[in-house]
């Protein structure tokens, strides 16, 4: 166990953000499924910003990293464009 004060402090601190970015990186996994499961393109393009903003804000806080934010994004656009 930890000895010092601050140590403590930031052992309290770690966990407070991995239950953060835990919640934060499971939200936008169900998200993206969300929108791929969607079969009306019409549907799937309205929903898309939210999920784009989200996932590049996860990218800047570095919850995920900026390339896989880039790359889902990237690969769900091409997906809501091949719906018919």
């Amino acid at each position: 166990m930890a000895n010092h004060k601050s140590s403590l402090k930031r052992i309290r601190q770690a966990e407070k953000r991995r239950i953060r970015n835990r919640y934060w990186a499971k939200t936008a996994r169900n998200a993206v499924r969300r929108v791929r499961k969607m079969t009306d393109k019409a549907e799937a393009q309205a929903a898309y910003p939210k999920v784009q903003a989200l996932l590049l804000r996860l990218g800047r806080k570095n919850i995920i990293s900026k390339n896989k934010a880039s790359n889902l994004c990237s690969r769900l656009n091409i997906h809501i464009n091949k719906l018919g």
